[in-house]
């Protein structure tokens, strides 16, 4: 830094009102130096070496430089930090993409912050979205030898359009090998699919090297086109349920990931409470797929509370949705629905979410998109104990180095602290 920097102190975690997309690179310069070097320095970093990551900037308020250095300048921060600030390059503690490629990283963030700008995009789904980017990337390197994801595919590049493809199904080829679910590949496809077209659209590529990639490829899985409803959709609808039931209504759908008709004729018999202390289930003798169970992880509260309404009713056979009108003894499917439409509205749900309207099957499917990506992230915590018995595939450790009861409980912990955000007001502590 040269000794003629201005740089005036502020208090650290103010966010004073900075028109910053009127600011030139001089004066961008000056008010980081500001604003934002104190609050690195009040976080323990010194501002002349620590570079701050973009999502350090974004929880601390300052998102509006990015989009300006984006949108105003066309540079990325990286090159704010080096040519502008004239800032060496230091290690900064942040999200571990598994890369070191700083243009890769660079342009991976800004895609991100672009999707949660503009499309307005929950925190725990560009979460989502940055694992599933981080994943490819890793297994891009390990397949072709380099962490440069932007050479092969830049304007102007020297490097043959077929070998840029060949260099991406390379590496999803390793994604193939190493999943087992055909939904998550579809899912990692998708987020890699969009990120190389935000780089064409953005001038910053030429060719989308995974555009048609998943037609090569049988991936089937029960994953469909229905929207998934975000954590903060599940907390708005379970704080306007206002009665057992319609909590219960909710619980069953996103803790539970029943299906509506599933829910119409949930019976008390079908809910087990072992005394063991081990995870409560819900028991079907019939399924889509055949007999099965299903951890009720969290919620059980809630189930109590219903019971214990439904309990001083003298008619009542044991239905958790008892309907006094019906043959069966429970309501239909279509009950389901208008509860759920009368609960989006008292939330304040969307109209729309991806252009489709509000059902339960989102609710579903926002269970079964959080199970996915804890079936992933626990598959890749054992990617370094893979490394060390010297196997590519972490899931022979899931099943030679770890016994079936370990797995499970990897799968449960990752699970109810996925499903915190949406349920913290009835997670059951200490469950088994």
């Amino acid at each position: 830094m040269s000794d003629s920097d201005t740089r005036n102190p502020k208090t650290p975690g103010s966010t004073p009102d900075i028109h910053w997309s009127g600011l030139n690179e001089p004066e961008l310069a000056d008010a980081y130096w500001t604003h934002i070097a104190p609050e690195i320095e009040a976080d323990g970093y010194d501002p002349d070496t620590h570079r701050p990551t973009h999502q350090w900037l974004r929880e601390h308020g300052f998102r509006p430089l990015l989009y300006t250095l984006r949108e105003h300048h066309e540079i990325t921060f990286s090159e704010f930090w080096s040519d502008v600030l004239g800032c060496e390059d230091g290690q900064t503690p942040g999200y571990e993409w598994g890369i070191s490629h700083e243009e890769t990283i660079e342009l991976l963030e800004a895609y991100l912050s672009s999707v949660e700008d503009r499309g307005e995009l929950a925190e725990g789904t560009v979460d989502t979205l940055r694992y599933r980017l981080a994943k490819y990337a890793r297994l891009y390197a390990a397949e072709n030898g380099t962490d440069d994801l932007i050479t092969p595919v830049e304007r102007g590049t020297d490097v043959p359009a077929y070998e840029a493809v060949d260099a991406c199904w390379g590496a999803f080829d390793r994604i193939h090998k190493d999943l087992e679910s055909g939904a998550t590949k579809n899912r990692i496809h998708r987020a890699v699919n969009n990120w190389y077209a935000h780089l064409v659209r953005r001038k910053r590529a030429e060719i989308n090297p995974a555009e048609g990639l998943d037609e090569e490829y049988n991936w089937q899985s029960d994953d469909s086109d229905t929207p998934r409803l975000a954590p903060e959709h599940i907390q708005s609808l379970f704080e306007a349920a206002n009665t057992p039931d319609d909590r219960l209504l909710i619980v069953a759908l996103a803790a539970w990931g029943l299906r509506s008709s599933e829910v119409a004729a949930l019976h008390r018999s079908q809910i087990v409470i072992p005394e063991t202390g081990e995870t409560p289930y819900i028991r079907f003798d019939e399924r889509k797929n055949g007999p099965g169970e299903v951890s009720a992880l969290y919620g059980i509260p809630v189930y109590q509370d219903r019971v214990m309404g439904l309990a001083d009713r003298e008619s009542w056979k044991g239905y958790l949705f008892p309907s006094s009108g019906s043959s069966t003894g429970h309501i239909t499917r279509d009950t389901v629905l208008n509860r759920f439409d009368r609960l989006a509205e008292q939330a304040g749900l969307p109209r729309t979410i991806d252009g489709e309207k509000p059902v339960p099957q989102m609710a579903r499917r926002f269970w079964y998109d959080t199970y996915s990506t804890v079936l992933d992230n626990v598959l890749e915590g054992m990617d370094e104990i893979a490394e060390e018995q010297g196997s590519e595939d972490a899931g022979v450790v899931l099943q030679n180095y770890l016994s079936d009861e370990r797995n499970r409980e990897l799968r449960r912990e990752q699970m109810r602290s996925r499903l915190s955000d949406a349920f913290e007001e009835f997670a059951v502590s200490g469950e088994r």
